[in-house]
């Protein structure tokens, strides 16, 4: 199936920014972004470049980032960012830096120590297709302290 998907990823970006936002507490702040990943072969060189999310297919990778700022003149700990990931895309890879959620938001924990239950109610090991959560811990954030925090996906 070829189905392109501009406008859902559209307000799937839009969605992103909001809710990322909406978890944020002042004096931090929080933006989110939406690219593509492309293969890009040139002069018998292959590179991966980014570009915006104009049309997309099943199968694209596409990178996901929270950029974030102590806008304060304190520091901030153990500020918390949540992104819900957006159902039009499943979890490309678990890496090191995030914890999951497989219940809406609900728990949180690496992939390999969750489970869900199938449509017969019986447990199995959680997938990347079923996450639903990704959350970053920030341990420290001095004032005036940015950076950025990103996943990968792939359109369903």
């Amino acid at each position: 199936m070829n189905r392109h998907l501009p406008a859902s990823l559209s307000a799937l970006a839009f969605s992103l920014a909001l809710s990322v936002a909406a978890s944020a507490a002042e004096p931090v702040s929080l933006k989110g972004d939406v690219q593509v990943e492309r293969t890009v072969t040139a002069n018998g060189t292959t590179k991966t470049v980014l570009a915006p999310p104009t049309t997309v297919v099943p199968g694209d990778r596409l990178l996901f980032t929270t950029r974030y700022s102590n806008d304060g003149d304190k520091p901030v700990d153990s500020f918390v960012v949540t992104n819900p990931l957006p159902a039009p895309v499943r979890l490309a890879a678990e890496e090191a830096g995030y914890e999951v959620s497989v219940d809406g938001g609900r728990t949180f924990g690496r992939l390999a120590a969750l489970t869900v239950a199938d449509a017969a109610g019986v447990r199995r090991a959680a997938q990347l297709e079923d996450v639903t959560h990704i959350r970053w811990t920030l341990a420290h954030l001095a004032p005036r302290a940015s950076g950025a925090l990103e996943y990968h996906a792939v359109v369903r």
